[in-house]
């Protein structure tokens, strides 16, 4: 028996009408089909499986964003947990009469709600609430949980009513009942609470943007292939918008290069530019589709930058409305919005449409607001789109970013920004960033010209801004001066910039710490070329402890390289690749590009490679360092050819050495020559041609190497006195040889080595050996192989006559130290000691194995002789030993050597 309709409830016609008379529209209840060109994307479906697990599960994007389809191939899938009823919402469903009596016929149709139990709304503007108890208690008795699916649920998203209602069905109805929305808006319903308990699941927006993998299978369903750079441009583009992506691939599909097309692409003239013009700005009142036009120009939008574009007040509300109606506006959090970059293009077109002559003028509104806002680096590329070109120079300097052209990430930017600027604009702001862009692309002349002209324009008076253009003046002196290779014009263009300095607020300066690092950078490298290596430690250390960040990152890794320099320079290979270590990290730490990074630190590791003779490691560290765009450093131009040269020589090959130096001196670098890199060519080419048989030679480019030698030069022109038997001239200038100035082990094995050629020259074998076993001892720890294998064959002479003296030091080869002897199987062990020894008769065991006397181990201790005397006296004992040699034998048996 049906139903009476009293209670606000009556039973539905035979023929389904909703309460205001009209017949129910079956369409609203199916499904959608799916095109074949679709792109099933596991990544969501098995989120929505995830989702419908709990209460509650919003699909929430803009048009066009795939939403729909997305939850029609779950459905189709079967991934559902019960059985679904889905309802294509209309805007007549505000009423809630209506809107049940679709959701009512939905479950029917599906099977999943018996009509005599339940009613339907007898009104269409309201719904009795017994009617809603009715269905939230046959919803919450079901086995399984129905999966209600509201479609384009943003139709009724502003009837609170529909919205308390739907609530209530939801939460009295328990498990049996899964509600999915979808929507460009989110639904009036309490998420706080449902989010606050982990009952419901977002799939927003950017979770729909398509990804470049995802991008590539829609084009291959449309029959169209792109590279990968294309399918990556085109999903940038269109910030992977799904209805964009097929329009753009639709439209590509009759050109002949669809890769090309696409690139040149303008989406103003388009179905692209109909569909947003029609869904998204139409559909907006005057005053926000004028707000959305003229924000346009903006990357980002800030409420008070739209209002200054606008001459408004309402763009706070208005922007947070687009926001939540999924108006192709993005939040972007600190009260920042952005807009879809597809939809700004558009806009842009549609602006000049409207406002012709309009856009400079905002640009121009855009850049005051940015700069006034402390925001330079947004400033500049308004100023610059509005021809404010003198305007951005002054802006940029007066903002203390002139080292922001030559380093941090914003550098490429700006150098591209300002290479459109126009010649003819003027002032000291505008020439000294035409200098820094030439000075940091090389051209030094070019440079210093801008550079003369900005200072010579430079207010006399200390008005506003004229500080920072003689910090910005001094600054690129410095840069000029490192280039030129001047230590004294760069060391007082940084007095300058110390000056300059005065004349800022110090909060202004802390701002920019990459001006401090840039100039003591370009110091210490003057520094550096000049051979003031202590100047230059001083600098460059400075430097390395300046603020962390993008703006410093390549400053430390320079210093850093220059320091490994100066390491290795001074004989110190382990300090040295330590610190070019520390710079290959500083490097990748920060994200440099590789053509942004110096060669020098590639240059030492080289370099210590050769003297540990592991020269294919030195090779790749070569090639590695002539690929840096920093060929243009004269360092690292006279690196390459001094290392590949020794890699040459090491290799047995001379006379290629001789020629690639040669080479070398006939390519002067400019500016004034490097006394250190002139030192290490001739001492590069004298151990060449001494390599070659030509001592004569070698003596001659020594000689002729202009200021005082090094101590290095003066060893190796005492090794070409000796190899034309003169040991006394070699004694004499050995006995000369200037020390005491930080020489590390790689000099000091070079000098004890000489010193041991000269001895054993002269007939003093003792003193030979002693001194070849201290250069042994001092070598060990560093493996410094090169310089023994690099001493001649007295060397080898030496340990056949005394193998002795390099036992235990099997990381020689062993052609020059000899085959290290293994004992016999039947051979008895060493005695073990009677009892252990102490660290200091440990140290002196180990001088006593480099053959010092009993005063040269007090003096290299700071002991006195007698103390000395005591600990040797223990250490014979405890070793069972009578003799200096058999305490130290039976050391190394014992293996304590």
């Amino acid at each position: 028996m049906p139903r009476p309709t009293t209670g606000g409830h009556r039973d539905p016609p035979s023929g389904t009408l909703s309460p205001n008379g009209d017949p129910v529209l079956a369409a609203r209840f199916s499904v959608p089909v799916l095109p074949k060109t679709f792109v099933r994307r596991p990544r969501l479906t098995e989120r929505l499986t995830q989702g419908v697990r709990g209460p509650l599960t919003l699909v929430n994007g803009p048009a066009g964003a795939g939403k729909t389809l997305l939850v029609a191939d779950w459905i189709a899938e079967g991934h559902a947990p019960g059985p679904p009823a889905w309802l294509t919402v209309a805007p007549e469903d505000n009423g809630p009469g209506v809107f049940w009596t679709y959701v009512l016929e939905s479950l029917r149709r599906h099977g999943l709600a018996a009509e005599d139990d339940i009613g339907s709304p007898a009104q269409p503007g309201e719904v009795d609430h017994s009617l809603l108890t009715r269905l939230a208690a046959e919803l919450s008795t079901r086995a399984e949980p129905v999966v209600l699916v509201l479609d384009e649920f943003d139709r009724v998203g502003t009837s609170a009513e529909v919205a308390e209602e739907l609530q209530f069905v939801l939460r009295h109805a328990g498990d049996g009942l899964r509600l999915l929305i979808i929507s460009r808006t989110e639904p009036l319903l309490p998420l706080h609470r449902y989010r606050a308990a982990g009952d419901v699941t977002d799939i927003r927006g950017a979770d729909l943007s398509f990804r470049p993998e995802e991008t590539a299978e829609l084009l291959d369903r449309h029959g169209m292939h792109l590279s990968e750079d294309g399918i990556r441009a085109l999903t940038e583009r269109t910030a992977g918008w799904a209805a964009g992506l097929r329009l753009c691939t639709l439209a590509a599909q009759g050109s002949d290069d669809p890769e090309i097309f696409l690139k040149d692409f303008e989406a103003g003239q388009s179905t692209l530019a109909d569909f947003l013009l029609a869904e998204v700005l139409d559909t907006q009142p005057a005053e926000t589709q004028d707000l959305l036009l003229r924000t346009s120009i903006l990357e980002q939008i800030h409420p008070g930058l739209a209002n200054a574009l606008t001459e408004g007040d309402d763009a706070e509300a208005i922007l947070a409305g687009l926001q939540r109606a999924n108006a192709f506006v993005e939040a972007i959090g600190h009260s920042w919005y952005r807009l879809h970059p597809l939809f700004a293009e558009i806009l842009r077109v549609h602006l000049r449409v409207r406002n012709p002559g309009l856009e400079a003028e905002l640009h121009r509104r855009a850049a005051r607001w940015l700069s006034e806002a402390g925001l330079l680096a947004e400033a500049l590329p308004h100023a610059a789109d509005a021809g404010d070109w003198e305007q951005a120079a002054t802006w940029f300097i007066g903002g203390l970013a002139i080292g922001r052209l030559l380093t941090g990430l914003d550098s490429e930017h700006l150098d591209a920004l300002f290479s459109r600027m126009p010649p003819d604009a003027s002032g000291p702001a505008a020439d000294l960033v035409r200098a820094a862009r030439e000075l940091a692309h090389h051209d030094i002349d070019r440079g210093l010209g801008h550079l003369s002209r900005a200072e010579r324009n430079v207010p006399e008076d200390d008005a506003s801004g004229t500080p920072a253009l003689r910090l910005s003046c001094a600054l690129l002196r410095v840069l000029a001066a490192r280039m030129t290779g001047s230590a004294d014009r760069a060391e007082a263009a940084a007095d300058d910039v110390e000056a300059a300095g005065h004349g800022i607020p110090a909060e202004s300066l802390a701002r920019h710490p990459e001006l401090p690092a840039l100039v003591l950078t370009d110091l210490g490298s003057a520094q550096l070329w000049a051979g003031r290596f202590d100047a230059a430690q001083s600098s460059l250390a400075g430097a390395v402890k300046a603020d962390g960040g993008p703006e410093t990152a390549l400053p430390r890794h320079e210093c850093l390289s220059r320091l490994a320099l100066i390491d290795f320079l001074r004989g110190w290979p382990a300090r040295a690749e330590s610190h070019a270590r520390e710079a290959v990290a500083e490097a990748a730490r920060s994200g440099l590009p590789p053509d942004a990074c110096t060669g020098i630190a590639q240059l030492v590791l080289a370099a210590v490679a050769i003297d540990h003779d592991d020269l294919e490691v030195a090779r790749t560290h070569l090639d590695h360092a002539a690929s840096s765009t920093l060929p243009r450093d004269p360092l690292v131009s006279a690196g390459l050819a001094l290392l590949r040269s020794r890699l040459l020589l090491a290799r047995g090959h001379p006379r290629a050495a001789l020629r690639l130096l040669e080479e070398q001196q006939r390519c002067p670098t400019p500016g004034e020559p490097s006394p250190w890199v002139n030192d290490r060519t001739a001492l590069t080419m004298a151990g060449a041609y001494l390599a070659d048989g030509r001592p004569g030679a070698a003596r001659e480019v020594l000689d002729d190497a202009e200021g005082p030698p090094g101590v290095e030069n003066v060893i190796a022109a005492a090794r070409a006195r000796l190899a034309t038997g003169d040991g006394k001239a070699a004694h004499d200038l050995l006995a000369a040889l200037p020390t005491g100035h930080g020489e590390g082990p790689a000099i000091t094995v070079r000098a004890l080595l000489a010193r041991a050629q000269t001895a054993d020259a002269l007939g003093d074998a003792t003193e030979a050996q002693r001194l070849v076993a201290r250069a042994l001892a001092v070598g060990r720890p560093e493996h410094l192989r090169r310089p023994f294998l690099e001493s001649g064959p007295w060397l080898r002479r030496l340990t056949r006559r005394r193998p002795d003296v390099a036992q235990g030091h099997d990381w020689l080869p062993e052609w020059l130290v000899g085959p290290t002897v293994a004992a016999e199987p039947d051979e008895c062990p060493p005695a073990p000691v009677t009892e252990p020894l102490s660290q200091r008769e440990h140290e002196v065991l180990e001088r006593l194995a480099q053959m010092m006397s009993t005063e040269e181990i007090a003096a290299d201790l700071y002991l006195s002789v007698n103390t000395v005397k005591t600990h040797l006296k223990s250490l014979y004992r405890k070793l069972s030993a009578t003799r200096r040699g058999e305490a130290v034998r039976r050391a190394r048996e014992l293996h304590l050597l």
